[in-house]
């Protein structure tokens, strides 16, 4: 106590110590004794410590608490928490006891026979008796089903608990209904019997009894004081009730549309009266209770949804469309007069999702009806439309920016929150599309064009422009990419003329975003339709502009990667584009350059050179000669001179390098054909020889062979200068796997993967990352590419023996200078070598390849999930390859004889203890495979390590084990092999029959 006393008195550090030494001596079997003298303590937080002991104690160590004691402990704690109530302890104090008291429930309870039999009735008893007072009677009713719902239990305790709680539910709804109707009671007792409804609700209040109180709660909605609590339980009921599935539409939402059609619609009329700026001023009933109306309608919305979209021409449905339309459209501008159209948001898209799956045919069965029903349908749907057609002009409204001078006064986070908000509403206008379709479209573009035919000040009144744009950005992913008017107008040289002009920076971001999102349509236009070239050109000529540089660049790379056949007449613009590429920033060039490249891709190999060599030959040599000004230059000049570039330069030509990578890198995307691999399959031998026949040709041009072959070089120098530093490996990386390719997909710079796997394996010599050993397992790979039309025989000897070669210079590396889980997780990044060279492997060094699989087995027996994962990747995918290779039956031997049983002792000591239960499934893969293939050696191996002395502890039994081995090794299954491990897994773990172990099993 003397502890706890002082604690506020020292320092952080010193506090930290006496804490860790009060949690040590809560740990130790005295503390027991420590709660009494603890709970009658002066000092609160001496109370509080007492109280968490208590709760700790019978949680954490209950186990080693004399049985013959329970009965003992139980009436002391219903004692102690008794004297507590009534001599007004704090309620957090209070809580703490309740808690505890529910967790000795929860031991005592469930025994057989029970030692706790009608536990919350006769501890309620006992405390009313002691003169506890209802509210905080209601407190421990509440926090008992939380308990029992949050607590970690077996199914049969579950159930036996939740039996306790059953019996006990009319004694809590009659002392809710007592303390939330009575007039002579308190505000506090009102919201604390509401309170304590609510969890029970939580829990599972069975039907009949949750009905009974609806009446209860909408008449509560009638005053101020109860309106919010009311409010909190009714949306707990239809939120997470058994009636949260739509259904008590006569208990629960026709009464409730009844109430808002009166009060509902008088509290949102009197909140807009009020003004906003009152409302986020006033804490009572204007503010607070309009918020709660906002939850319990979007709950409602929630909860019925299905029934609103089969009654739009009902009068209570028009009645709550109105009111969700009025707080979705509430006056202000979100996160910053206003925080409640955002919760409006879901009900739109669950109403028009219903609209779909509603069937008016219900009640409409004869054949002379069908008229009838067809008349039904067209006037809901009718109906649909104007509520969607007004959704989208609220909308379009809510998201409009503000003029600038409100927009200068918000702070950044109020600016990003906005910015969120315009996404999420934009989400909804796709559900007001599928109901409005091309009307909505049409009215927008008819909006745009309009409002652009209007005359404005320099830089003012373009906000609506704005947001008309991007409520067309928005409703991208449902317009079909078909001809469509509404968008040909749109994108015509008119449009984009007038908004050029407007010179109001945030129009022509959106509309520079709008042409990227819509790339894919413009696909859908006729040859001679100018749309295409009137939006390329708007983008270029927004590239001279910085702060649309960045948004251009990448609107031109989606639109030239989406329209490349199309653009590819017009080359000879693009030539004029990259022409004029040195006043783009160097951050954007790489994407003009690889829109650039995506044009050139769709031409004939023969007729593409020219441009190849124009485009890429600046990028090489700029990037040689700033290397060489760096290192040669200074020796011809000036010597002061060359001192000041040699202190200078290397940093800027680093710079320089990275751009020009970049560059590169998008050159090489660029040229890539956009058509996915699938499609080739459609094409016949002939076409595909013959493609391939016209790239190789051109390839073999003469220009072509030395650009490659001064890609190559200027790389390697590149790479001696600057491969140790992080950002420029990541660059090259994306480079290589960029400029890299199948033979099928090659293009007239694509690289050999040869020569590019010899630069990787130098770098990673002079310094070892996982971008480089990551690099090099792609580039092992593609060094056996798969092949469609012929079977396999593996891959080349050239291809084997370069492998060979740089396998030794990559794990050298890995196993002198990394520490052990680096190597492990380092190591196997070379995954693609056990697919695709397992043969390899096997004519490595002894010691390497030794190193190698021991690596491989220590990575088993650590817990760093991820090391262990890429160690179980790299295991099953080498043996797989050896147990079903015929000519590898004699390395196949020698190697389950040497390292056979090592592994699966890291196995089994995976399952019981050491491994991350996430990682269960890649190591139940790992031993199905060897079992399925070894039965005889895995079993004999398995028996001698389950009950060795010197296995890892756990708390299978013998009997447990020797039901585990029989089923795995007498399993014809990897299913079976995978149900077994999991089940003794859970058994050796001690989470056996909890529900805890089941619900956290990955499969």
């Amino acid at each position: 106590m003397l502890y706890l006393s002082v604690m506020r008195q020292v320092a952080t550090e010193e506090q930290r110590r006496l804490q860790w030494e009060l949690f040590e001596v809560q740990k130790k079997n005295e503390a027991w004794g420590l709660v009494i003298p603890m709970l009658n303590h002066s000092d609160v937080n001496v109370q509080f410590f007492g109280a968490h002991t208590a709760q700790v104690k019978i949680v954490r160590d209950w186990n080693s608490f004399p049985k013959e004691n329970a009965a003992l402990l139980k009436d002391l704690l219903i004692d102690l928490t008794a004297t507590s109530i009534i001599t007004r302890k704090s309620k957090v104090i209070l809580r703490k006891l309740y808690v505890a008291l529910c967790h000795l429930a929860l031991k005592l309870h469930p025994t057989r026979p029970s030692q706790w039999p009608n536990w919350i009735v006769d501890t309620v008893t006992l405390f009313s008796g002691r003169g506890a007072p209802p509210d905080q009677l209601l407190d421990f009713l509440g926090i008992i089903p939380e308990e029992i719902r949050s607590s970690e239990l077996s199914s049969s305790t579950k159930m036996i608990m939740n039996d306790s709680l059953s019996k006990a539910v009319p004694m809590v709804l009659q002392a809710v209904t007592h303390s939330a109707t009575s007039q002579m009671n308190s505000s506090n007792e009102v919201q604390s019997a509401l309170k304590c409804l609510e969890k029970w609700i939580a829990w599972g209040l069975p039907a009949d009894d949750l009905t009974s109180t609806i009446p209860m709660l909408l008449s509560l909605l009638r005053f101020e004081p109860s309106f919010i609590p009311a409010s909190d339980v009714l949306q707990e009921i239809l939120s997470s009730s058994s009636l949260s599935d739509g259904s008590g539409k006569k208990v629960l939402t026709d009464p409730l549309l009844d109430f808002l059609v009166t009060q509902g619609a008088a509290i949102y009329e009197q909140s807009l009266a009020r003004g906003l700026a009152l409302l986020k001023q006033t804490k009572g009933f204007i503010g607070e209770i309009s918020h709660s109306l906002c939850k319990l309608l979007c709950a409602l919305g929630d909860h019925s949804a299905m029934h609103f979209s089969a009654s739009l021409s009902s009068l209570p449905t028009q009645n709550f469309i109105r009111l969700m339309l009025g707080y979705t459209g509430f006056p202000g501008w979100f996160g910053v007069d206003e925080e409640d159209s955002e919760l409006c948001l879901a009900f739109w898209y669950l109403l028009q999702e219903s609209l779909w799956s509603v069937d008016f045919a219900n009640d409409v069965e004869a054949d002379e009806n069908k008229s009838q029903l067809i008349e039904v349908e067209e006037k809901e749907m009718q109906i649909a439309n104007e509520i969607y057609t007004q959704l989208v002009g609220v909308l379009k409204r809510k998201i409009t920016w503000p003029p600038k001078a409100i927009l200068s006064q918000w702070s950044k986070d109020q600016v990003d929150r906005f910015a969120q908000y315009r996404r999420d509403a934009g989400d909804m206008l796709v559900n007001a599309y599928y109901i409005l379709r091309v009307k909505m479209l049409d009215s927008l573009v008819a909006e745009v064009i309009s409002g652009l035919a209007i005359t404005h000040p320099q830089g003012e009144g373009w906000e609506t422009i704005e947001a008309t744009l991007h409520c067309i950005i928005s409703i991208h992913e449902a317009v079909p990419p078909e001809p469509n008017t509404p968008l040909s107008r749109l994108f015509s040289a008119t449009v984009f003329q007038k908004i050029a002009s407007s010179g109001v920076e945030r129009v022509k971001r959106t509309t520079l975003q709008l042409i990227g999102t819509y790339s894919s349509w413009f696909t859908s236009l006729p040859r001679s339709s100018p749309a295409l070239m009137d939006a390329v050109s708007f983008i270029i000529n927004s590239l001279n502009e910085p702060a649309l540089c960045f948004v251009s660049a990448n609107s031109l790379k989606e639109l030239c990667d989406a329209n490349r056949t199309a653009l590819a007449p017009h080359i000879a613009a693009f030539g004029n584009l990259h022409a004029g590429i040195s006043a783009i920033p160097e951050t954007e060039k790489s994407k003009v350059l690889q829109s650039i490249a995506s044009v050139i891709e769709a031409i004939p190999p023969s007729e593409a050179i020219q441009p190849v060599e124009v485009a890429l030959l600046p990028v090489l040599h700029e990037t040689i000669f700033i290397i060489l000004q760096a290192i040669v230059n200074p020796i011809v000049f000036k010597l002061m001179e060359a001192i000041t570039l040699a202190d200078r330069l290397p940093e800027d030509a680093r710079e320089l390098c990275i751009q020009q990578i970049k560059a590169l890198t998008g050159c090489a995307r660029g040229l890539t054909s956009a058509s996915e691999s699938f499609f080739v399959l459609e094409e016949t031998e002939a076409d595909q020889a013959q493609l391939a026949a016209k790239m190789n040709a051109a390839r073999e041009d003469p220009r072509m062979v030395r650009l490659r072959q001064d890609l190559l070089v200027g790389l390697g120098r590149a790479m001696q200068l600057w491969s140790v530093d992080v950002e420029v490996a990541d660059n090259f990386s994306e480079l290589f796997k960029a400029i890299t390719s199948l033979p099928a997909d090659a293009t007239l710079i694509s690289l050999p993967a040869s020569p590019l796997l010899e630069l990787t394996c130098s770098a990673a010599q002079r310094r070892l990352t996982g971008v480089w050993l990551s690099l090099a397992s792609m580039l092992m790979g593609q060094l056996n590419p798969p092949s469609l039309n012929t079977l396999s025989l593996g891959p080349p000897p050239e291809a084997e023996a370069l492998v060979l070669s740089a396998l030794p210079a990559l794990l050298y590396p890995c196993f002198q200078l990394l520490s052990d889980i680096q190597a492990m997780e380092a190591t196997y990044a070379l995954d693609k070598v056990a697919l695709h060279f397992v043969r390899t492997l096997y004519r490595l060094p002894e010691t390497v390849f030794a190193t190698l699989i021991q690596t491989a087995i220590a990575a088993l027996a650590i817990q760093e999930r991820y090391a262990l994962v890429s160690a179980c990747s790299f295991l099953t995918g080498f043996l797989r390859q050896t147990l079903a290779d015929g000519t590898l039956t004699e390395q196949a031997d020698a190697f389950m004889n040497r390292h056979g049983k090592a592994i699966i002792h890291a196995l089994l000591s995976d399952f019981v203890a050491v491994a991350p239960r996430s990682a269960l499934p890649n190591l139940i893969d790992l031993l199905a495979m060897i079992i399925l293939k070894r039965t005889d050696e895995t079993r004999v191996w398995m028996k001698e390590i389950l009950f060795s002395d010197y296995f890892v502890p756990c708390q299978a039994t013998p009997e447990g084990k020797e039901k585990f081995l029989k089923s795995v090794t007498s399993a014809r299954s990897t299913k079976k092999i995978r149900d077994a491990s999991h089940e003794f897994a859970l058994l050796a773990r001690g989470l056996q029959g909890s529900s805890f172990g089941y619900a956290t099993i990955t499969v």
